[in-house]
């Protein structure tokens, strides 16, 4: 059973996209807990469609504007994304706000530890991620039309208080961790160096490769894409080697070096040595990503528990924002 009339969507398309100039199959596409996504498949063609989720919700969450705009900026770049085809703000048409794109032929797995793909092959998929978050973050914002993606300074300050007060709104409970987290980061925050455009959610599950080569072809999911400082990009990616694999997007309780996988140190030495200008991340950058990543599953639980959630799993999968909290903590007390 579709979420929407196809009838309407098949319509506006065959007016805008050439290539749709019939009924298509709709498929939803599991796994996302953000912005629904579907295969649309036509005779000839084949596209993407992502969209708001129904029902109310947080003020700036699922900015799908916001994610076509950056992905037609980076057309023709060293950051692979799909060809954006049209963004239409007419709710009428299928109820909320989307996005058409091409779709890319290519693998994206849901653990980050790639148990699918064989061992020779999975340390240059890993390296080839801190490659293509390295050219992202050295490309020229101003030169590719988002001077005003986003605010520049103070970056970390407008984040925190951002997600402090997304967790006021959210939050299906008290937590102690989160409200230690909060001031520590406030009276932490380090000199930003500089400023790139930020993916916001750069991880293994948010990367589309090759099934051939393993090569990198897409980058997905830009929702939470701004501009900020690059490290805050960089810690988030390397939560795989600091969270269990019970914990979303973690091999913590994995050995890398037995499956073919380098280790953060060697992952984060891949990008420091072609974005070098970016700096280091220190514990700071850690703890921010957990804290920010314990904030979005409580959002996930609050739209579950409101019956807006965009997956079938997402009260369960918005339990991790106490564990997350807690891995944070930790952090701070490991020095």
């Amino acid at each position: 059973m579709n979420d929407f009339d196809v009838v309407p969507l098949a319509v506006y398309l065959e007016r805008h996209i050439p290539e749709a100039d019939d009924t298509p199959q709709l498929k939803r596409i599991g796994g996302g807990q953000s912005n629904p996504s579907y295969f649309l498949t036509y005779p000839a063609a084949r596209f993407v469609l992502r969209k708001k989720p129904a029902g109310v919700l947080l003020p700036s969450a699922h900015a799908i504007d916001r994610e076509y705009r950056v992905q037609r900026a980076l057309a023709d770049t060293a950051v692979p994304v799909p060809r954006m085809r049209l963004y239409c703000e007419d709710t009428s048409i299928i109820g909320t706000e989307f996005y058409v794109m091409d779709f890319v032929e290519g693998r994206v797995f849901g653990e980050c530890w790639l148990p699918d793909v064989p061992k020779e092959q999975r340390r240059a998929m890993f390296l080839g991620m801190a490659e293509t978050l390295a050219a992202l973050h050295n490309l020229d914002y101003k030169a590719r039309g988002l001077s005003d993606f986003g605010k520049t300074g103070d970056y970390y300050g407008r984040q925190i208080g951002r997600w402090t007060k997304q967790w006021e709104m959210s939050k299906t409970a008290p937590n102690a961790d989160i409200d230690r987290l909060i001031p520590w980061l406030s009276s932490h925050v380090p000199k930003s160096v500089k400023t790139t455009i930020n993916h916001g959610d750069f991880r293994i599950g948010n990367l589309m490769f090759d099934e051939r080569t393993g090569r990198v072809v897409a980058v997905l999911d830009w929702e939470l894409a701004t501009l900020g400082d690059p490290l805050a990009d960089v810690a988030y990616s390397a939560l795989a080697w600091r969270l269990s694999s019970d914990e979303y997007m973690g091999m913590r309780d994995k050995d890398p070096a037995e499956l073919g996988i380098p280790s953060e140190q060697e992952y984060l030495a891949r990008y420091e040595r072609l974005a070098p200008e970016s700096g280091k991340c220190t514990a700071f950058h850690f703890v921010f990503a957990l804290f920010r990543l314990a904030v979005i599953f409580e959002g996930i639980a609050a739209r579950a528990k409101g019956g807006t959630e965009a997956s079938e799993n997402a009260a369960e999968v918005g339990k991790l924002s106490a564990p997350l909290a807690r891995r944070a903590v930790e952090v701070i007390e490991q020095g």
